[in-house]
């Protein structure tokens, strides 16, 4: 179940974060976007105020925008008409639906005890050999950040073997810091992977 605090930060600061994304692709999404065929359907898990889900459509790729932030869907609605909806991680439940699923920096989110069926249901949507990108913040144990968002820290290893069960391979990895909307300068790993054909 989606912590009703941190949506709570989301629908309120749904402009202010979208102060944060930048105008143009990050490399990380070019890397993954370069993955995904052309025409090809991906899964925006989280999408917060919609940029990344208006550049993969803009690359010609047909973005399926979710988040449980009814605040951030509004946004990214009104600024991009992406169509995007509200739905939470549990509302997944597709059968090799995508050619790519994009959850960047969304499933910190969740509950430690959630992820690996979260992620299962993200690799059972995903088609054989759809690419898949996760962003998490790295360390242990769960907290609040200092405007109340709850976050679930991992391990670079942990979430490797987390995406290993599902059977998705790692194909990069790249770690780094990064002021986040709450001003505190954080640790965390990128991952990109292939599902298993």
């Amino acid at each position: 179940m989606a912590d009703k605090r941190t949506l709570a930060v989301y629908d309120a600061k749904a402009s202010e974060y979208a102060k944060l994304t930048v105008s143009a692709p990050d490399a990380q999404l070019l890397a993954f976007m370069a993955l995904v065929p052309p025409g090809g359907r991906v899964l925006d898990l989280g999408c917060g105020p919609g940029t990344a889900a208006a550049h993969m459509r803009d690359a010609g790729l047909v973005p399926d925008a979710i988040d449980a932030a009814a605040g951030m869907v509004a946004h990214a609605n009104a600024q991009y008409d992406l169509g995007a909806r509200v739905a939470t991680f549990d509302d997944v439940d597709q059968v090799a639906a995508y050619d790519g699923i994009w959850a960047n920096f969304s499933l910190l989110h969740a509950d430690r005890a959630d992820l690996p069926r979260h992620l299962q249901a993200l690799a059972t949507a995903l088609k054989p050999g759809g690419a898949f990108h996760i962003g998490m913040k790295t360390g242990t144990g769960a907290k609040r950040d200092p405007i109340d968002r709850l976050y679930t820290y991992v391990t670079a290893d942990e979430l490797q073997g987390l995406l290993a069960a599902c059977g998705l391979d790692v194909i990069a990895t790249e770690s780094g810091e990064e002021v986040g909307l709450d001003g505190v300068m954080a640790a965390f790993v990128i991952m990109r992977a292939r599902k298993n054909a």
